[in-house]
């Protein structure tokens, strides 16, 4: 059903397939099991399913599918490209009743279904907006879509049922439900300074980050700029060039320029590469680790323990970092290690009992 301001309520599932166990989609299971629902994990990667499993996010989808029959909702939780022959799959295997995706663009994916024939009247899209600058199961939280927009896409062949589901499944992870079409949703998400006030209802943690100087002392920032107003004019001429540069790669890309595509990733990466410019430890260039992923018991000691084994591997941790979904009683400990280095370690976590993922 539709409420106020375009929302949506139902009731929550009481079994959910996960396809896809990165950040969004172990996020969401954390969030499910935190409700006691039943949670079956499935991703392309082993590995993944398993570092969410060991977290407490579910456990790993049988071979022959949920045990006790179709589950009452899957979700596929992936990149907008991969949606549309994971759900012709998972309809095939018949994993649930309904089923969702979460990719944050929704209408290739429904194009590229029509076109592969799957039964849309049980598929609503769906797309929840949060996330975090990191990714994968490690990462994951059960409280990111407290309070945030869970946008749901129905087609009109959609079954009233499946959207329900997806509602009862936004609610359930703590989200506010809030109906619209594929194309209004892909072209407000798309847009910033002369937004409409729904699109920017839309605005997930992403967008605060990347604008959080904005709403600074303006006083500041005036006297700040106008100082160096000849050497910042220069930064955001070259920055306005790399802009106008994307804008006209898009472009291309919508018009089908499959050459395009390379020239975008090229400049995502050239972003990736500035960003590995800042200094790492002791103020010189940031190495390249190799991160080894640990689930850690809460408890006294743990830290202590696993430090322990590594230093008897005769392996120095470089860097630690420990991600901790609030409620739950294990973490996941990234241990950042000379690349040479991670493969002995992981074997000797492993020989040691430690689930462990490089």
């Amino acid at each position: 059903m539709t409420g106020p301001a375009g929302q949506t309520g139902a009731a929550g599932p009481g079994e959910v397939v996960v396809i896809g166990t990165g950040l969004i989609g172990t996020s969401v299971a954390l969030a499910l099991r935190d409700g006691g629902v039943r949670v079956w994990l499935a991703d392309a990667d082993p590995a993944a399913a398993r570092l969410a499993a060991d977290i407490g996010a579910g456990a790993e989808l049988p071979a022959a599918g949920p045990p006790d029959g179709p589950a009452d909702l899957a979700v596929l939780a992936m990149p907008p490209e991969a949606v549309a022959p994971a759900l012709a799959a998972a309809q095939a295997r018949g994993l649930a009743r309904w089923y969702t995706d979460v990719a944050s663009v929704k209408e290739l994916p429904l194009t590229r279904a029509r076109e592969l024939g799957c039964d849309l009247a049980t598929f609503a899209g769906g797309h929840p907006l949060s996330g975090r600058e990191r990714s994968g199961p490690a990462a994951a939280r059960a409280d990111l879509f407290l309070g945030r927009p869970w946008v749901i896409c129905p087609l009109p062949e959609t079954a009233p049922e499946a959207v329900a589901a997806v509602a009862g499944l936004a609610r359930a992870c703590g989200a506010q439900p809030v109906r619209m079409s594929a194309a209004d949703h892909d072209r407000w998400v798309a847009r910033l300074e002369h937004a409409p006030p729904g699109a920017l209802d839309l605005a997930g943690q992403g967008l605060r980050d990347v604008t959080r100087i904005a709403a600074g002392d303006t006083g500041l920032w005036t006297q700040i700029l106008a100082a160096n107003a000849a050497h910042a004019s220069q930064v955001l001429a070259a920055l306005a060039a790399d802009v106008a540069d994307a804008a006209a790669t898009l472009a291309r890309i919508a018009q089908g320029d499959e050459e395009a595509v390379k020239h975008l990733t090229g400049l995502l990466e050239r972003g990736g590469a500035g960003v590995a410019r800042i200094p790492g430890k002791r103020g010189g260039p940031a190495p390249a680790y190799a991160i080894v992923q640990v689930v850690i018991g809460d408890r006294p000691g743990e830290l202590a323990r696993l430090f322990q084994a590594a230093g008897d591997a005769g392996i120095n941790i470089e860097d630690v970092g420990i991600e901790h979904s609030p409620g739950l009683p294990a973490g996941v400990a990234e241990l950042a290690v000379r690349p040479q280095e991670a493969g002995r370690l992981v074997e000797a976590l492993a020989a040691g009992g430690w689930p462990v993922r490089r």
